[in-house]
């Protein structure tokens, strides 16, 4: 159920059950305490003449109220209705939460929207009841929070890592939101840890991480997880300048197991790594080169850790890992509607909790996918591996990983001396990694859903399939169907599902708004099997298939086929019309 369409009622009955489910998607502030606390706060339910629902804590501050200091609120996962919504409010929550308005201010914010910053801050404090300013010292706040007590970074750091211009604003803006000053929020972590440590035996991080499952219910739920979380997430942070470990909170279940597979079969040489507990790679954030990694702890909290330039990129970087790994999804509530189809329900059965993977940076995103169109997924990290090697920024001081992926400048420049494959492909990557770095094609997090799909499918090599993939992982979209995708027709035929693309279109509308999720189910449920395949046709060796062979990078028609496709895929390839000039490579 999503949060922006429950009524008073039902919300109420909610913060009654002390629900984690809808931990983060909306506050309960209280008129008789002049706090608000996350829907399962352990604490007395109030009467319901006595609360006010706000869909955002920055309302509640506004409103006057102050942050429960025993369930901190700020500490719940992230909405997912902010990538539920298209609208320019779901739009401007993204672009906050990656940093734009601490870079560009309210004006930039507005630009990138379309508005004046007038009518932006209007219209966002009658959707959201609080304006940019005011959502953007919210996130300030949580992320000091996040640091003051998972961390032993000085007051000072903590100040500017959050993104504030003063230490004295940092203060004041703490005091005014949590009701105590930074020096006791830290204090709260000691406490807490000592509590925790003691329910477990003198084992540190006993609790579930607050908020990092979202599955603990009951009058003592909130607590334990707090505990937890103090316990769970504390590091030194100080041992390694820029060096910083953190517990991303997020609702259970996680299908961390899938998430780290797909990660290992597209890993780029140079700049990511995974292992099957693990994900770590470069990136280029606005303050410099960071390296970060993901993993999961014993306790199944997910923790980041992070060695940054400039502590400031942390907000940006924590915002695009909770991305990279979907962690402000709501499982239960995707689960629950895909599982009301029969075709679904074994697959929802076999992997709850399925997340659809999103994108570091979007630029990446999309050369990435279009170096994968019609190759398999290991042809396609091996060309974007050598391509990085080439043309990838060299940085030191993280190890193995020592390079960047390269510019859009540099790939528009050199990138035909570097790529393999038809001229008119490389054409098109070049020109769209060229349209990229002078700003004639813009891809952001926050981009209009139909206004990208346009501007990508205007662009030379990028078709339907190209422009909707991308804008399931930049966009983190959860309601895109790919009908053309040669891994989930086969998914889609082997679950029962009509495996044609007008028939699996048709029968995908009915998962919506969920067909994102739907989508990574079937390409799980590719069953393995044994093709011919070799160098040229009629040539080839019996291999086995499996799901990550068949790549999702794949339109199902164009001149060039996949090098390696179930038998029933390559003849209704050969059965399709032929493609447009723009989905020919």
């Amino acid at each position: 159920m999503s949060a922006a369409s429950m009524t008073f009622d039902e919300r109420y009955r909610a913060i009654d059950a002390r629900d984690a489910r809808f931990d983060g998607q909306f506050v309960t502030a209280v008129r008789s305490t002049g706090i608000y606390c996350r829907p399962s706060c352990p604490a007395r339910t109030p009467k319901p003449g006595n609360v006010t629902f706000y869909p955002t804590s920055a309302a509640a501050h506004e409103a006057g109220y102050r942050a429960c200091k025993r369930c901190l609120p700020e500490a719940a996962p992230g909405s997912p209705e902010w990538n539920l919504r298209g609208d320019v409010a779901g739009r401007a929550m993204r672009l906050i939460a990656d940093g734009v308005v601490e870079r560009e201010g309210v004006p930039g914010l507005a630009a990138r929207l379309g508005y004046s910053p007038r009518h932006l801050t209007r219209l966002l404090t009658s959707e959201l009841g609080a304006g940019p300013l005011a959502l953007a010292r919210a996130q300030r706040a949580h992320t000091a929070r996040m640091l003051l007590v998972a961390t032993d970074l000085p007051a000072s750091d903590v100040a500017f890592s959050a993104g504030f211009a003063s230490v004295r604003q940092f203060n004041d803006t703490v005091r005014e939101v949590f009701g105590m000053s930074p020096i006791e929020l830290r204090a709260r972590r000691a406490r807490a840890g000592g509590a925790a440590a003691r329910a477990a035996g003198g084992g540190l991080g006993a609790g579930a991480g607050f908020g990092s499952t979202g599955t603990g219910t009951g009058t003592g739920a909130g607590s334990a997880d707090a505990a937890g979380e103090a316990a769970g997430g504390a590091s030194t942070g100080a041992t390694t300048p820029g060096a910083i470990e953190l517990v991303l909170p997020h609702r259970g279940p996680l299908d961390a197991d899938g998430l780290f597979a797909w990660m290992a079969a597209r890993a780029v040489t140079g700049v990511e790594s995974v292992t099957a507990h693990s994900f770590a790679r470069t990136i280029r954030l606005p303050g410099g080169p960071a390296w970060f990694s993901l993993r999961l702890d014993d306790a199944g909290r997910v923790r980041l850790s992070a060695r940054l330039t400039h502590l400031s990129d942390l907000p940006v970087l924590v915002a695009r890992a909770r991305r990279l790994f979907d962690l402000d999804a709501d499982p239960l509530a995707v689960d629950a509607a895909l599982s009301a189809h029969p075709e679904l329900a074994p697959l929802v059965a076999r992997v709850p909790g399925i997340r659809v993977p999103g994108a570091a940076d979007p630029h990446e995103m999309l050369i990435r996918a279009m170096i994968g169109q019609q190759i398999t997924v290991t042809a396609a990290t091996t060309a974007l591996s050598a391509l990085t090697d080439a043309l990838g920024e060299r940085v030191d001081g993280f190890g193995a990983h020592d390079r960047l992926f390269p510019t859009m400048a540099a790939i528009a420049e050199h990138g035909a001396e570097v790529l393999r494959g038809p001229a008119a492909r490389i054409r098109a990557i070049t020109g769209a990694a060229a349209a990229l770095a002078d700003g004639s094609l813009v891809l952001t997090t926050g981009d209009d859903r139909v206004a990208q799909r346009a501007a990508l499918l205007a662009m030379p090599g990028i078709g339907p399939w190209t422009a909707d993939y991308v804008r399931m992982r930049v966009l983190g979209d959860p309601d895109i169907t790919l009908p053309g995708d040669v891994a989930v027709r086969a998914g889609a035929a082997a679950s029962g599902i009509p495996g044609d693309p007008r028939g699996f279109e048709a029968w995908a509308a009915r998962t919506a708004p969920w067909r994102s999720y739907a989508t990574a189910h079937l390409w799980r449920a590719v069953p393995p099997r044994s093709v011919a395949i070799g160098r040229s046709r009629g040539a080839g060796v019996a291999a086995p298939v499996t799901p990550d062979d068949i790549s999702p990078i794949d339109p199902t028609v164009g001149d060039a086929r996949p090098t390696c496709q179930p038998p029933h895929a390559a003849r209704t390839a050969r059965r399709a019309p032929r493609p447009t000039p723009q989905e020919t490579p």
